[in-house]
């Protein structure tokens, strides 16, 4: 069966924050694609959002993760 298609069943204390329904949800309700988590709290997955935007800005930032070469800003032309 593919992982795709496969229904996992939620566990006591697990949160996830739902990018479909924004907001807070115990155990994975929707699918994987559609929510961050699991956190331990409720309190930590309604921070999920902030939480992925400050991870970002780090990896944005990080000289080890930039593709462009040094002086270009990546545009081939």
């Amino acid at each position: 069966m593919p992982l795709f298609k496969k229904r996992t069943v939620g566990k006591p204390g697990e949160w996830y924050y739902c990018l479909e329904h924004k907001k807070v949800e115990e155990g994975p309700d929707c699918p994987g694609k559609d929510r961050f988590g699991p956190y331990a709290s409720p309190q930590e997955a309604q921070h999920a959002m902030e939480t992925a935007a400050e991870r970002n800005l780090q990896w944005e930032n990080d000289p080890r993760w930039h593709d462009a070469p040094a002086g270009g800003s990546g545009d081939e032309e």
